[in-house]
């Protein structure tokens, strides 16, 4: 056994059948569509909205809100329509409702309309966010969940990615020609995954007895849940302001931002793997303690420093970060909660909403105060790494305490 996971080497070798790849891709066509494009393809295809007399500078902000207030919906529902619908069913249905959605965008017929299918891209990206992972790893060997998970999770990446590049040379067609491009793609990233979903829940291993199971879990999980509300808080600024931070702040110019802005989604592609691996191989809770400090660093980083190549590297640890903290936070659930599909399910939904319900709290009280503060980037980043470095403190303190249980239960046995 090895000491920092404890899975013996015949585990560690155990690879990815057929039926697990191709899962593991229809995750990442899944989170591609309903999260990496539903959400930051929205970002880049702003002005063209407002010069093209679409809608007002004030309606595109309450539009891009509209994805936010969809994504806690979907994080909330996820599981109760799970509970009616078959995964594999609910899952092509979702992708398909974004596929509809971007394709209904390309036709302005009102304010209402336009927010009424952001909303519904928002819950699809919601609910695939909790039903995803939750539906593909219990049919992937554990020692090589973390890679998978990262390879689910690279479809966050790509979105980003693509927000910076595909999405503006779609723009050269046409702004109903973007939408209807976006929504052409989705189908058949849609199409591709069809058959990749697993078709039915692995048989449930035996529950954990209970004097083996973890007695400090529950409140191990209750601090994950506050970690990753205030990760999102963390994040919100760098995905709000970096562009206007590089371009305005820094003086640098809109398109030397849109540059940053690529970097940082290049970065966000390859995070993900890296760090579900690196879970794989030293555990969640040591690597997701990494990641968070990382990205506290990082984004004190922007709060201090003008220098465009400091910006970059912050740039690259933010994005690289960005998607990656979704798998080590379920790894770090899956840790907490083994062998217990159902459960792990429930604490992944937990933790979603949470993040969503903060990522949009988060959006509108940052908006608020960078408008009333003289729109001071460094304030805004400041509270940023703040947030951070709390989730961290957290997360240090919560896994004290556990040690601690640990090593009491052992003294009094």
């Amino acid at each position: 056994m090895t000491a920092a996971t404890g899975r013996s080497p015949a585990a560690a070798q155990a690879g990815l059948d057929r039926a697990a790849w191709l899962a593991t891709l229809s995750g990442m066509a899944g989170s591609l569509v309903a999260i990496g494009l539903a959400r930051f393809a929205y970002t880049p295809l702003v002005p063209s909205l407002i010069q093209a007399h679409w809608f007002s500078a004030g309606d595109v902000v309450t539009l891009g809100a509209a994805n936010f207030v969809g994504y806690l919906a979907g994080a909330l529902l996820g599981r109760p329509m799970a509970g009616r619908i078959p995964s594999r069913t609910l899952l092509r249905l979702l992708m398909l409702a974004t596929s509809a959605a971007f394709i209904a965008c390309a036709f302005p017929l009102s304010l209402g309309w336009f927010f009424v299918w952001r909303f519904l891209s928002g819950l699809s990206g919601g609910a695939i966010m909790v039903l995803v992972a939750t539906a593909i790893l219990p049919h992937i060997p554990a020692s090589r969940r973390g890679f998978a998970s990262g390879m689910i999770f690279v479809g966050i990446g790509l979105g980003i990615a693509a927000s910076g590049t595909a999405v503006p040379a779609l723009m050269q067609l046409g702004l109903r020609e973007a939408w209807l491009g976006l929504g052409a793609l989705s189908l058949l990233l849609t199409a591709v995954s069809w058959f990749g979903w697993p078709a039915s829940p692995p048989v449930a291993a035996p529950a954990a007895p209970v004097e083996d199971a973890p007695r400090h879990g529950g409140a191990a999980l209750r601090s994950l849940y506050a970690e990753y509300a205030l990760n999102a808080l963390g994040l919100v600024p760098v995905m709000l302001l970096l562009v206007d931070y590089v371009a305005r702040g820094l003086h640098l110019g809109a398109e030397v931002g849109a540059l940053y802005w690529v970097l940082y989604g290049v970065a966000s592609v390859a995070g993900p793997v890296a760090a579900g691996s690196l879970g794989d191989r030293i555990g969640y809770a040591a690597a997701y303690r990494i990641g968070l400090l990382l990205q506290a660093l990082a984004v004190a980083v922007l709060a201090v420093s003008g220098h465009p190549l400091v910006v970059g590297a912050a740039t690259v640890v933010i994005g690289a970060l960005t998607p990656s903290v979704v798998p080590l936070v379920l790894g770090r659930i899956h840790e907490l909660v083994p062998r217990n599909h159902a459960e792990q399910r429930a604490a992944w939904s937990r933790a979603t909403t949470a993040f969503a319900l903060f990522q949009a709290l988060g959006g509108y009280g940052y908006a608020h105060l960078f408008a009333h503060s003289g729109e001071s980037h460094a304030l805004v980043f400041l509270l940023g790494a703040v947030a951070l470095a709390l989730a961290l403190g957290l997360d240090i303190l919560a896994n004290g305490r556990g040690r601690h249980a640990g090593a009491e239960r052992e003294s009094a046995t």
